[in-house]
């Protein structure tokens, strides 16, 4: 699909918040989107004036944003969701029919989704997923599990991600397994950063530096995987050479068990989207 075809797609947001700003605002800054053919519901003039400025359609009717859009994305926080369907209900002019609705509502399932969806539209197409705010810069992850879609929206939808970092179709299965991982991941990551910066600050780097290096070494780090395919633990090792100073760094982050606090992090926000799942069944 080109690139110039998104131009007259109609995609809405049903909450204009952070991560509609990194989907919504990143396809129409690189180009994808025509703003004008972008609607997006808010609750508060300030959002509805950011989207207002970037030329984007904004509305407090959460049902205008279903009747405009050819894909509407579900954008409010998961507890959110009901009252979000309820002010579509109250706005809409008439029950909608099978259209495409992409969720990035952290633990509510495809089945509990579509039950939902069930009181705006008869018939809904129901794409369930989970981007990563990295997406905002053209660097993002996002995946995606599909129910009563068809074979164009999936291609639709993988290619609109595509444009915005790396796209993938998996097993609802996995999808609270990855959140924890690649959904939380960047704020990990952030710390990480952090960190490292606040290390080079003690040993007397000027913190500008410090941040922008120790930034860089996370991008190069990750290019390294990526490129080369190679296991991070052998990359690893051709870092540490025999009695040198990164293998002296390296024993000093595994006696503060760094290794197993990331393991540990990954684990408790799975384990926390498999809590809102159970919260958030139909």
């Amino acid at each position: 699909m080109d690139q110039n075809n998104f131009k007259s797609l109609k995609l809405g947001f049903i909450g204009g918040g952070n991560m509609a700003t990194a989907i919504g605002a990143g396809l129409i800054r690189k180009g994808i989107l025509d703003p004008k053919n972008v609607w997006v519901s808010g609750r508060t003039e300030r959002t509805l004036t950011f989207w207002k400025e970037l030329g984007a359609q904004a509305t407090f009717k959460n049902g205008e944003v279903v009747e405009q859009s050819d894909v509407i994305f579900l954008s409010v926080k998961p507890h959110m969701l009901d009252d979000a369907l309820d002010g579509v209900v109250k706005t809409l002019k008439e029950k909608i029919n099978n259209k495409l609705y992409v969720s990035i509502l952290v633990g509510i399932s495809l089945d509990t989704l579509t039950e939902k969806l069930a009181v705006i539209d008869s018939n809904p197409r129901v794409i369930r997923s989970i981007p990563n705010t990295p997406i905002m810069i053209g660097e993002g992850i996002t995946v995606y599990c599909t129910k009563n879609t068809h074979q164009e929206d999936i291609i639709l939808i993988d290619r609109l991600f595509s444009f915005i970092g790396i796209s993938q179709n998996v097993p609802e299965s996995l999808m609270n397994a990855i959140s924890g991982l690649s959904g939380s991941g960047p704020a990990y990551a952030y710390l990480i950063i952090e960190a490292l910066a606040d290390g080079g600050v003690k040993m007397g780097v000027p913190r500008p530096m410090a941040t922008k290096f120790a930034a860089q070494v996370l991008i190069g780090a990750g290019k390294m995987v990526l490129e080369t395919e190679r296991h991070p633990g052998q990359l690893k090792d051709e870092v540490c050479s025999a009695g040198g100073t990164t293998i002296t760094g390296v024993h000093a982050m595994e006696r503060g068990q760094v290794r197993g606090s990331m393991m540990n992090a990954v684990e408790a926000a799975v384990n926390k989207a498999n809590e809102m799942s159970r919260i958030f069944k139909a």
